[in-house]
């Protein structure tokens, strides 16, 4: 049966500065355990720790620059580029560049805090 999501909820995010995360599907804003759907507003200059997570994450970036470091490769995806990075693959998210990216990220299974294994 359909369900309307009506609005998202603001998740809070690691890295410095500070980026925005409104979670439309996944484990907070609706209980999805499967799949999580967030967009993301992440300012000029911000970057978080690397992470090894259990689920596969898919990006597509609509507004400005998302760098992606891989340990075999650093990835720039710009605007109407997207990126699929597979579970168990260490992988590093930032947007150095002055206009910051405004992206979609959907993770299989959900996001979660637990399954994220953030660099110490």
């Amino acid at each position: 049966m359909p369900r309307l999501i009506e609005s998202p909820t603001r998740v809070e995010a690691v890295g410095t500065p500070p980026k925005t995360i409104e979670e439309f599907v996944g484990r907070v804003n609706s209980g999805d355990a499967n799949m999580s759907m967030a967009l993301m507003n992440s300012p000029a200059g911000w970057s978080e720790p690397g992470q090894t997570p259990e689920f596969a994450e898919y990006t597509l970036v609509l507004l400005g620059e998302l760098v992606v470091e891989t340990q075999a490769e650093t990835f720039r995806v710009a605007a109407g580029q997207a990126i699929v990075v597979d579970a168990g693959e260490w992988v590093r998210y930032s947007t150095p560049g002055k206009q910051g990216a405004q992206y979609v990220a959907i993770c299989l299974p959900a996001f979660s805090t637990e399954t994220v294994h953030r660099d110490e």
